[in-house]
């Protein structure tokens, strides 16, 4: 889910989106093969959306808590964890003012969120701060040379990798790259940043 500067009108606008549109329940591939050698924990998926990877996480066994400002939003994912017999927690917040529980999450997922720069710097700063010792945080979005192609239209909220490095002090990285995306005839239709860290054993902020 991306956000905008106006967050009274994330909820609401993301409602309108998710009624209007069908929307994928396939997790994101990077997250499953990331994921998957894991011993499960306890998970939190900020901007959850429709719940595509935080069903998938409860699936497999994880204690999730999807958080998002879309009602909807929720209520989509919620139904669909009922019929499958799943337990999810959910919580409806604006992500620019939430703050998850620090150092209690074993996988922070934050997929797609694209925000301004300056909203940026806190929203991963709390994200990170969530991970507990020795738990890993999954970012993962569109990058620069995605404009035009997917994701938002606005520079400003694209990914380089550069915007990683160096970013997450007390956190090992396992993996910063671009990725591209082709169809079948060999044309460009997305390009992506992922990032993926583990959280020291000995680093704890509060």
């Amino acid at each position: 889910m991306s956000m905008q500067d106006n967050s009274e009108a994330i909820g609401p606008m993301w409602d309108r989106r998710y009624r209007e549109h069908g929307w994928s329940q396939v997790p994101d591939e990077l997250l499953v093969e990331l994921v998957s050698p894991l011993a499960t924990g306890r998970a939190i998926d900020l901007g959850c959306g429709t719940g595509r990877n935080a069903l998938w996480l409860a699936r497999t066994g994880w204690s999730v808590t999807g958080v998002d400002a879309s009602r909807v939003g929720l209520d989509m994912a919620l139904e669909q964890a009922t019929s499958e017999g799943l337990t999810l927690h959910t919580e409806q917040a604006d992500l620019l003012g939430y703050v998850a529980e620090p150092a209690s999450f074993d996988l922070v997922v934050v997929a797609n969120i694209h925000l301004m720069p300056e909203q940026r710097d806190l929203f991963f700063e709390r994200a990170a701060a969530a991970v507990a010792p020795r738990g890993h945080l999954f970012i993962v979005g569109h990058h620069v040379d995605a404009l035009g192609k997917s994701g938002p239209p606005v520079l400003e909220r694209l990914f380089e990798e550069s915007l990683f490095e160096d970013r997450f002090d007390g956190f090992t990285i396992d993996r910063l790259e671009r990725l591209d995306t082709r169809s079948d005839d060999g044309d460009t239709e997305d390009v992506s940043v992922l990032f993926w860290a583990q959280r020291n054993a000995d680093e704890v902020t509060l």
